[in-house]
């Protein structure tokens, strides 16, 4: 939630870029369309004042959800995809605001070690002036692998979120949470199913 002082100023910010859609139960979801975000506060003008902080907190807990932010992630993957890369995208969360995005680039870089989740942290470390990244959260759309989790685990990252699962090289294969930093919080599964279609749909395409 916002604090007190900043609530006036930051929701015409919120209205203005068409973060926010409100539904009949208050429940908001984000909204790409800043003019179908103006049609909806027309046919609700009481939103069109900045609302009571338990509106806003709703807001807040549905825009910097763990599914946003996977969704961003997903949408990085599908960039990759359409660059011919293994479709793998990452975030880096800082305070609810990505300060990094990437996805897979070991064929446009010509570096194997180019994988979404070390390009993530290079940017996020250079974003924050640190190597450590303990109030962040990584967003990845694959289990990561063992040198993306020793990475991962050097950068004292405070919690990583990935989408679906890598039966092949993931981590967890290869000593699992003993990989990562003792701090690091692992949470799995958000998205799984969109995530690992994109992998899927890369490889049977690779395969014609």
């Amino acid at each position: 939630m916002f604090p007190d002082k900043n609530f006036e100023a930051e929701w015409p910010k919120f209205k203005r870029h068409g973060y926010i859609r409100f539904t009949k139960n208050l429940r908001c979801e984000r909204n790409t369309s800043a003019s179908i975000q103006e049609k909806l506060i027309a046919r609700s003008p009481k939103f069109a004042a900045p609302p009571d902080k338990a509106v806003l907190c709703r807001v807040m807990l549905s825009v910097f959800s763990d599914t946003h932010f996977m969704k961003q992630a997903l949408a990085e993957a599908q960039n990759a995809f359409e660059a011919d890369e293994v479709p793998v995208g990452a975030v880096i969360v800082c305070d609810n605001r990505i300060i990094a995005r990437t996805h897979n680039q070991t064929e446009q870089l010509t570096d194997v070690t180019a994988h979404a989740e070390i390009l993530a942290l290079t940017a996020a470390s250079g974003h924050l002036g640190s190597k450590y990244l303990p109030d962040c959260t990584l967003f990845v759309t694959l289990e990561p692998c063992v040198m993306c989790a020793g990475a991962l685990a050097w950068a004292q990252i405070g919690r990583i979120v990935y989408g679906a699962s890598d039966d092949k090289r993931g981590f967890m294969l290869y000593g699992g949470k003993s990989l990562l930093h003792p701090k690091t919080r692992l949470e799995m599964g958000i998205l799984e199913e969109e995530c690992a279609a994109l992998m899927r749909d890369f490889f049977q395409k690779k395969r014609k």
